[in-house]
């Protein structure tokens, strides 16, 4: 791009100089032919003057001694045509003999190598000589050349100066270029710091702008579906866990029917199925229809959950409101409090659906510890595998235009909060993957 800028900045130079340069040649030459013809005939009407008396008188002119253009010369001539003073040839030429003939004020022709002016002198109705001078056609030239070659000077130095002004140019423009080129490949390769520099030129910084906005977008795509990836692989384990005691359950009490352990096996993979593709639709971004929730079946399904440790798992329903909402996404946030309390918490859990005023309140506890002032949601770095979901799960329920929070400590009870009305915002990715969590 360099190169192009610098080659076409030099033409339009050349060209420029060129339109403007040659007009003014054939000027200067036109200036010069009319400025020596009018030097020779001041030259001539003054020669003229002072030789008049002489030539009336039968003398021998003498030249005034006046400056006359570089290599010209001057001659005197009688009525006759022949030569008395001064320089030319001896008989009268043509330019000469053109005055005595006609007796015009001036005649100018080419003779030779030489332009040449003659005027008449003339004492009352007589004439009684002729002044002729001449320059060389190569003064002309050499004057001319001259004038040229500083002209031709004058243009080289211009397209020069126009190169090296077209070369600081083009490496201005250029520069922020390559930079912006130099920070899309490192984008290309996968680091979404990449940022374009600022080069004051307003049309870069928008190109730069544009894409450091699709680097930031970018990367919070990718962190955000990281974020959900290391989310979702924890929402796996509980049904995992589950499917894990009751095959071990199967194993250490042979008598037991082998059917009844695969049927409840099947039942466990069929839920660790539904919360793959819950979850995978979750990261697609899709929204299932806001069609109203079948809140006893889900807290059906959610109360066939086995518990480790002989744990108990109770679950109330308290005239509960009809509410719209994804029941995969509520499913999750279920499958999460209900991890958690598993994980945390002690003794039986109970999961109670109320009424709390044109809300449906959805309390999952236990029956410790007590989390004191601790608030699991503003927890910065959870250990593995402890309370990892909850931050996902906050996220869900306000996609859902809800809210989940910790509404007592001891016992630790968290409630799910869902308004009965159409009305909450569209969920998006922001809000499931960015949120906090315990």
């Amino acid at each position: 791009m360099r190169r192009r800028i610098v080659t076409i900045t030099v033409v339009v130079a050349v060209l420029a100089t060129a339109l403007f340069g040659l007009p003014l040649a054939a000027g200067l030459l036109w200036y010069y032919r009319t400025h020596t013809t009018s030097e020779l005939e001041r030259a001539a009407d003054r020669t003229a003057i002072v030789v008049a008396d002489a030539l009336a008188n039968g003398r021998i002119p003498r030249l005034p001694g006046e400056d006359l253009p570089a290599g010209a010369q001057v001659g005197v001539y009688d009525a006759a045509g022949k030569l008395v003073t001064g320089q030319g040839p001896a008989e009268a030429d043509a330019v000469v003999r053109e005055v005595v003939n006609t007796r015009r004020d001036m005649v100018d022709g080419q003779i030779g190598a030489d332009d040449v002016l003659a005027v008449p002198v003339v004492a009352g109705p007589h004439l009684t000589g002729v002044v002729r001078t001449a320059l060389p056609q190569s003064e002309l030239t050499r004057e001319v050349g001259l004038s040229w070659l500083a002209m031709a000077g004058c243009a080289a130095a211009a397209v020069v100066a126009g190169r090296l002004v077209a070369r600081r140019l083009a490496g201005r423009l250029t520069r922020p270029l390559e930079e912006l080129a130099a920070a899309a490949s490192r984008l290309g390769e996968g680091d979404f710091t990449a940022r374009a520099p600022k080069s004051s030129i307003e049309e870069i910084d928008r190109v730069g702008a544009a894409l450091d906005a699709t680097a930031e977008r970018i990367g919070e795509t990718l962190a955000r579906e990281r974020a959900f990836s290391a989310e979702a692989s924890h929402q796996l384990r509980t049904p995992l866990a589950g499917l894990r005691l009751q095959l071990e359950a199967a194993l250490e009490t042979p008598g037991t029917d082998p059917y009844a352990a695969v049927r409840a096996g099947l039942v466990s993979v069929d839920r660790l199925e539904r919360t793959v593709e819950d979850l995978l639709a979750l990261s697609r971004e899709r929204r299932a229809t806001r069609a109203v929730l079948d809140l006893r079946a889900l807290l059906a399904e959610l109360q066939s959950t086995p518990l480790p440790g002989g744990r108990a798992l109770r679950v109330e329903l308290r005239d509960p409101p009809p509410v719209r909402a994804s029941a995969a996404a509520v499913r999750q946030i279920l499958a999460v409090l209900l991890d958690n309390s598993i994980t945390h918490g002690r003794g039986t859990v109970t999961v109670l659906a109320r009424d709390a005023g044109e809300v449906l309140a959805v309390d999952v506890s236990d029956e410790g510890p007590d989390l004191g002032e601790h608030d699991p949601f503003e927890q910065p770095e959870p250990a593995p595998g402890h309370g990892i979901g909850l931050r996902l799960a906050r996220g869900l329920a306000e996609a859902e235009g809800g809210r989940l929070r910790l509404t007592r400590p001891d016992p630790p009870t968290f409630t799910l909060l869902l308004p009965t009305g159409d009305d909450g915002p569209e969920p998006g990715p922001e809000s499931a993957g960015n949120s906090t969590r315990r």
